[in-house]
């Protein structure tokens, strides 16, 4: 009886260690003595024991934060740098025999990556040309790691820190780059206004009396605000006139 009740035991023990569940984001890797023989699942399947084994590897994607890594460019600036990773497993069966750890291998190609590539660059092409520079971060991390069956989806530089002397450097240059534009900007104006007296001098001068209408309407609208004293200006040709009047009476 009491052989009876240890081998019922050890049946129960067996039948549920031959029982195996895997969700739909995972996948079982087998072992038989050693030997891969397959991917099973998602769902209810059995495996022999003892003589069977299963490594449970997810699908889903992984996400890691790269540590920040300190690089210098190439114009010789020191930065530290990090970024994000966006990866997951396309093959099963490689992301366990190829490599020991797939999630460590990955993040560790991903600092190495980011440390050569950021070295290769010079400061401003890594503040103005992040979205290039994530695609070729995810080119080389991708050519890396896809014989173990990693699909690196994205890569995204997280942020930038810059020394502190850099960083009043840079904003010295920029308030300098304000005012030169500022300069420039005003000195259109000024060109531009000159232009258009010149232009109104030219029409003016064809048509004298055009110089007393634009008097007129000058002290219209001086007398609209007021104004105490108001100075009109006396036409030229009539200065003329006189001197054209004084000479005839010497004549």
């Amino acid at each position: 009886m009491n052989v009876l009740i240890i081998f019922g035991v050890i049946l129960f023990f067996i039948l549920v260690n031959s029982i195996k569940i895997v969700n739909e984001y995972e996948r079982g890797v087998i072992f038989r003595l050693g030997r891969l023989v397959g991917v099973r699942g998602p769902g209810l399947f059995f495996i022999i024991p003892l003589i069977e084994r299963m490594v449970k590897i997810s699908l889903r994607t992984l996400t890691f934060d790269v540590t920040p890594q300190e690089v210098m460019t190439r114009d010789n600036v020191p930065i530290k740098i990090n970024a994000v990773v966006w990866f997951r497993v396309m093959d099963p069966a490689k992301a366990v025999v190829e490599v020991e750890n797939y999630q460590l291998a990955t993040m560790q190609i991903a600092q190495t990556t980011l440390r050569g590539v950021a070295g290769q660059l010079e400061l401003d092409e890594i503040l103005a040309e992040r979205e290039k520079i994530n695609q070729r971060l995810q080119q080389i991390i991708d050519e890396q790691t896809d014989p173990w069956g990693i699909k690196v989806s994205i890569v995204e530089i997280k942020e930038v820190e810059l020394p502190d002397s850099m960083k009043r450097a840079m904003a010295r240059q920029a308030e300098v780059e304000r005012d030169r534009r500022a300069k420039i900007i005003n000195a259109e104006g000024e060109f531009q206004a000159a232009q258009k007296l010149k232009e109104a001098g030219k029409i003016l001068s064809e048509v004298p009396i055009a110089i007393q209408l634009r008097y007129l309407q000058t002290a219209t609208e001086i007398a609209t605000e007021k104004n105490s004293t108001l100075v009109f200006p006396l036409p030229i040709e009539l200065f003329r006139f006189f001197e054209r009047t004084k000479e005839k009476k010497e004549e």
